[in-house]
């Protein structure tokens, strides 16, 4: 029973302690009390994290735009008989990556039938004979080249900033990990020095290893989440451009070979 009450005791003390110990700023002041290059270190982990979280929250509010615009452009796309009437549209949907998909195509269309029939496709030639000209490609796979080409311009764009992220979850851990060896030496030359292994020598060195340990989570964990996160909303964004590919050159075979 005297057991039990000591061990309650305990629980109490503890209890009523650590409160006082988290809450009332003593991570902050074993912070500030530790070694210079501990300092360093989380001082690195704390730029790698605010830059993570800056391209994490660019990324998204970059994508939802894309998404937004991608809707809207698409139901224009195949709610017009001309691509005049899309292409009229492409300068209030920019952040689309499928505009510049689309972009790029009709440029190589044009280019092509002003070579063939000195028309575009905007254009409408009359025959002496009072019959309609139609316009016919030169080279339907060189269409399909240049679409090829700007699918892979954007998504170069959408990447942009990306494997950053990439980066930071797979380095942070390290650097956090280099703290907490410091900070063990710390505590191991404490013992050293003062020969006495008691608590409150070996505690500094301790709370600097685990404090660089956290904050190297801290700032891989998010990283890792939206990396893969972002790396899934590009790879549908890819499918999406290269489904609008194909649509694009069945209207384009229908339409001008």
């Amino acid at each position: 029973m005297r057991t039990l009450g000591y061990l309650a005791l305990a629980l109490q003390v503890q209890g009523a302690a650590a409160p006082e110990g988290v809450l009332g700023g003593n991570l902050l002041r074993l912070v500030f009390r530790s070694s210079w290059l501990a300092q360093f270190v989380l001082l690195i982990l704390l730029l790698f994290s605010v830059a993570s979280w800056g391209i994490i929250l660019y990324k998204l509010w970059t994508f939802r735009r894309a998404e937004r615009q991608s809707t809207t452009f698409l139901d224009v796309f195949r709610k017009s008989s001309k691509f005049s009437e899309v292409h009229a549209v492409c300068k209030t949907l920019g952040d689309s990556p499928l505009v510049g998909v689309f972009q790029s195509g009709y440029a190589e269309l044009n280019t092509q039938l002003r070579q063939t029939g000195g028309v575009s496709v905007t254009a409408q030639t009359i025959a002496p004979g009072g019959v309609q000209v139609r316009p016919t490609l030169k080279s339907l796979p060189a269409v399909d080249r240049a679409l090829l080409r700007a699918s892979t311009q954007e998504i170069n764009k959408l990447e942009n900033r990306v494997p950053f992220l990439a980066t930071t979850a797979s380095i942070t851990p390290f650097i956090g990990l280099f703290g907490t060896v410091w900070g063990i030496i710390s505590a191991f030359d404490s013992i050293g020095q003062t020969a006495s292994t008691s608590l409150a020598v070996v505690a500094p060195g301790i709370a600097e290893a685990l404090i660089a340990t956290a904050a190297g989570l801290f700032a891989a964990i998010p990283a890792v989440y939206f990396y893969n996160l972002l790396a899934h909303r590009i790879k549908l964004f890819a499918t999406q451009m290269d489904d609008f590919s194909l649509e694009f050159l069945n209207i384009a075979e229908r339409n001008f070979t």
